[in-house]
């Protein structure tokens, strides 16, 4: 984790003194210390023709599912209501000085409300997400919230690629793998004979770890689609190909990774050389 770095999904209304704040993109979670969802009058509850209010969610839900300190406020609260199943309600709620949003979330299951504002939770907690339901942040909520930032706690990865490390890890392992594999004397004839463009090949193969790990290529990249079935077929791959395969990514990723990120991919292409096995077999193959 970077020290210091912020999040935020729109521009803030005040300085954060000391922090270095920046737009929040999905690939950027796991180096912040928290996300800001500040209020923007933006809708929460009907966003069906809103593709961009579907990536905040997904954006949100992915720092939720990675334990990232959130801080909501205003329309943001209820984004993070929406994104742990709160249902969204509309309609301010007013009761002397203070207010909600025109839109707010009801009290997500397992969160507990600090604050109450009519029938609103006004102030919420629910695991790292700290909702507050008015449009303006209160400075002392914004201090608690950068003390608790002083403290990091533990992080769980939101995939099983930010467990490896995320695309920047995966790359070199990968372009590793396939140098082993072009010089070895039982997958290089292979290669050589259906592999011309090294350069796509392996953008397409990052994209489908990428994708196989729930993530999400870096820059927008390409997300991978296809059927690993069908693009093996025509290859002639048999046992001892698929065993020289693990072998020789076992090696690669167990090279570049640490011992227990190095397992989590290791039984992903585990599991994956199995279900070739399996249709190679049914499709009359030689035993393997």
């Amino acid at each position: 984790m970077t020290s210091g770095l912020l999040l935020t999904t729109s521009p803030l209304p005040d300085e954060w003194a000391g922090w270095a704040v920046q737009p929040a993109t999905t690939d950027a979670l796991p180096h912040a210390a928290g996300l800001l969802i500040p209020h923007d009058d933006q809708p929460v509850q009907d966003v069906q023709n809103r593709p961009d209010r579907w990536a905040l969610l997904m954006l949100v839900s992915g720092a939720v599912r990675g334990g990232l300190p959130v801080l909501a406020w205003g329309s943001g609260a209820a984004l993070a209501g929406r994104v742990l199943g709160a249902a969204i309600q509309t309609g301010v709620q007013t009761e002397e000085n203070e207010s909600t949003a025109q839109e707010w979330a009801a009290l997500p299951r397992n969160a507990h409300a600090e604050r109450w504002l009519g029938t609103a939770p006004l102030l919420w907690k629910a695991g790292n997400v700290t909702a507050w339901a008015g449009k303006t942040l209160p400075d002392t909520l914004k201090q608690e919230f950068l003390t608790l930032l002083e403290t990091p706690t533990p992080r769980t990865p939101a995939t099983p690629l930010d467990s490896i490390g995320g695309e920047a890890a995966l790359r070199p392992l990968l372009a590793d793998f396939y140098a082993r594999a072009r010089a070895d004397e039982v997958l290089g004839p292979v290669f050589a004979a259906h592999v011309q463009d090294w350069e796509a090949h392996l953008e397409a193969v990052t994209a489908f770890w990428v994708t196989m790990l729930g993530g999400r290529a870096l820059g927008g990249g390409a997300v991978w689609r296809g059927n690993l079935n069908h693009i093996h077929a025509p290859l002639g791959v048999r046992g001892v190909h698929l065993a020289r395969w693990l072998a020789l990514f076992r090696a690669a990723a167990e090279a570049h990774l640490p011992p227990d990120a190095a397992q989590i991919l290791t039984a992903r292409a585990e599991a994956m050389g199995k279900r070739l096995g399996r249709q190679r077999a049914g499709a009359g193959s030689p035993p393997h």
